[in-house]
């Protein structure tokens, strides 16, 4: 398994954070320095900042993932930043390490999914796996047909392309 998702397992960071944890020289395997794409097996010593940390262990008859359906309420931001006093990961109040697998902004409510599966978060997000996504949009005027077919086409979001879709009006203000 590689080092970083050892760390991320461990609850002490995600794997982006270990993978920067590593490049610092921050990390140790087996007594040596670590490096970009180390691989961690069973029996050795990972030390973080002079500190040794293990795998915690599943309880019995315990599954070792966490998986949660919320309906994220309107005020709550999608971070796990414990900085944004209206985080989500306070909101929930969970005893792991959990993170949303995608993101409702702010403003928005509905289903978002929680987890400590990085693997399953990988599965879900990566555009090339092509998992549809549903969402009811409300507008504060009417939608002309010109803007529904330029939503469907796709839209520009910080220089890319989002992937044509499928809209279907539900109400005048609503798509």
């Amino acid at each position: 398994m590689r080092l970083n998702k050892f760390i991320g397992e461990t609850g002490l960071c995600s794997r982006r954070e270990a993978d920067e944890l590593i490049a610092a020289g921050r990390v140790k395997l087996d007594g040596a320095v670590a490096v970009a794409g180390a691989k961690w097996v069973e029996g050795m010593a990972v030390c973080v900042d002079g500190k040794e940390i293990r795998r915690k262990p599943a309880a019995k008859n315990r599954r070792r993932h966490v998986y949660i359906a919320l309906n994220k309420p309107v005020g709550t931001t999608c971070t796990t930043d414990t900085a944004d006093v209206s985080n989500i990961i306070d909101f929930i109040d969970h005893q792991e390490r959990i993170f949303p697998i995608g993101r409702l902004d702010k403003d928005s409510e509905g289903l978002i999914l929680l987890t400590n599966n990085g693997d399953i978060v990988n599965e879900l997000l990566r555009s090339e796996n092509n998992h549809e996504k549903e969402y009811v949009v409300t507008v504060d005027k009417p939608l002309g047909e010109e803007f529904l077919d330029g939503i469907a086409n796709g839209v520009e979001i910080l220089g890319k392309l989002t992937k044509p879709c499928k809209v279907r009006r539900i109400g005048k203000n609503v798509f």
